[in-house]
């Protein structure tokens, strides 16, 4: 048998994981029951003229952690995660414009607007006025957001952790599975939610989990539910030349992938390192496949615990003469 995971797109039953639940919340663990009761602060503030969402955990006072969502999804995707980090930070998990409760670009999107977006969220939730700069962490796609904000921006960072966000080699090109389409209306919440799914779609059996998600990422409008993502934001979009934003890079970075990932096996995360030129971590959180935190949320937390800490405490420890 091979060890090399099976390509998730030639098993169809993946696709709608809550079909079978017919609208019915599943069964949670306690302890996601305990992460999503502390409820984050929410705030608007308006970034080259369209009002962007994000979510805010933890005092102000400390070391910010931004954490951005995937493709299409939101910042709800890590409200079962920031409790567990707000302890030690002030966590905050912005929406992209087009996406979660974020308004939609009419005229477009780019990357260096999805990258200012977040500049202009540290800046307004406090977290580049203190004195520990602040650390992002992109999911997916906003991995790769994550990657351009530590080119343009990475001197006021103080780091970036790219989770599964799969920079290829020349003869492994990218591909999105996304399509500009306009949305179904859907007459009820049970039958929007039999039609989520993962893309790349994936087994998950945390079905409380995809069950969160899914219900955060629709809208109800008149005569039923939609899907809140823009539909047009991958119409003549440009994801750029990821490796050289990735050299480029002006802050401490690391790489996490999942065990089973599809997208981003060892070897694409070694071949990222080594276009830093320097050393870079790879962190491979077991049992993963792409969508980490819905996979293994727990581990996820743990290894951001102890990476976050190693940073700070090297931080600490080097001599003011010692370069990075």
């Amino acid at each position: 048998m091979s060890d090399k995971p099976a390509n998730p797109v030639d098993v169809p039953e993946l696709q709608t994981p809550l079909a079978a639940l017919e609208g019915a919340v599943p069964p949670a663990p306690q302890w996601f029951k305990d992460a999503v009761a502390v409820r984050p602060q929410s705030t608007v503030i308006e970034v080259e003229g369209a009002p962007i969402h994000y979510l805010s955990w933890g005092s102000p006072a400390k070391q910010g952690l931004l954490l951005v969502h995937g493709n299409a999804a939101h910042a709800g995707w890590w409200s079962f995660i920031a409790p567990f980090l707000s302890r030690d930070y002030h966590v905050v998990a912005p929406d992209l414009s087009g996406m979660g409760d974020s308004a939609w670009r009419p005229d477009g999107y780019s990357m260096e607007t999805f990258a200012a977006e977040l500049l202009a969220v540290a800046e307004h939730s406090g977290t580049l006025a203190i004195d520990e700069p602040p650390v992002i962490v992109g999911h997916s796609f906003g991995g790769f957001v994550t990657i351009l904000a530590g080119a343009l921006y990475g001197e006021r960072l103080g780091g970036s952790i790219i989770l599964d966000a799969p920079v290829n080699p020349p003869d492994r090109p990218h591909s999105s599975p996304f399509t500009a389409r306009a949305h179904h209306h859907y007459p009820t919440l049970a039958r929007a939610l039999a039609r989520f799914r993962l893309l790349p779609p994936q087994a998950c059996e945390n079905l409380y989990l995809l069950d969160y998600v899914a219900r955060q990422s629709l809208r109800e409008v008149d005569g039923g539910w939609r899907w809140k993502f823009d539909p047009q934001i991958w119409r003549d979009f440009s994801i750029g030349n990821l490796e050289a934003r990735l050299r480029d890079t002006k802050c401490r970075i690391a790489f996490f992938r999942g065990e089973n990932s599809f997208l981003m096996p060892p070897e694409i995360g070694n071949f990222m390192s080594s276009l830093l030129g320097r050393t870079a971590p790879v962190v491979e959180i077991p049992g993963a496949q792409h969508h980490v935190m819905l996979d293994q949320p727990l581990a996820l937390v743990a290894a951001l615990r102890a990476l976050l800490a190693d940073w700070r405490h090297s931080e600490v420890s080097r001599s003011p003469d010692e370069p990075d």
